[in-house]
């Protein structure tokens, strides 16, 4: 079973960066597939308000980004050798302090902006934005 394990959160003040990282662990998924085949995504979860989509990578490296909250600031990327998909986040701001999660399907070359489609997750790591 591949665990994906979520790493780079911490404190920053509002202006700075952070680049996180997610790790696949395991070299295959249940269907058999390997890292390189499945997208992979970014959620973000802040107290009181539900799980929300950040930006996601197609298993061929086209990236996609919500539009209000990640475009323009944050940008996807992997490296399917080391089985790690990261998130660079510049220009942070208070409202974007939550946990965020790395996340894949249950099946290779698809995705989805729903987190509910969602079935790896890792644990989360916690960033916190001050003004």
């Amino acid at each position: 079973q591949v665990q994906l394990v979520e790493s780079g959160g911490g404190l920053v003040q509002a202006g700075g960066s952070l680049r996180l990282s997610c790790a696949a662990s395991g070299q295959t998924f249940s269907t058999g597939q390997t890292f390189s085949t499945y997208a992979l995504a970014w959620f973000r979860q802040a107290p009181g308000k539900e799980r929300e989509f950040v930006a996601a990578i197609t298993w061929s490296g086209g990236p996609s980004y919500d539009a209000d909250s990640a475009k323009g600031r944050f940008t996807i990327s992997r490296d399917n050798a080391k089985n790690t998909v990261y998130l660079q986040m510049n220009d942070l701001k208070p409202e974007d302090t939550a946990v965020y999660y790395c996340a894949a399907p249950r099946s290779a070359r698809v995705y989805y902006l729903n987190p509910s489609r969602y079935y790896y997750w890792g644990q989360g790591t916690q960033v916190t934005v001050s003004s």
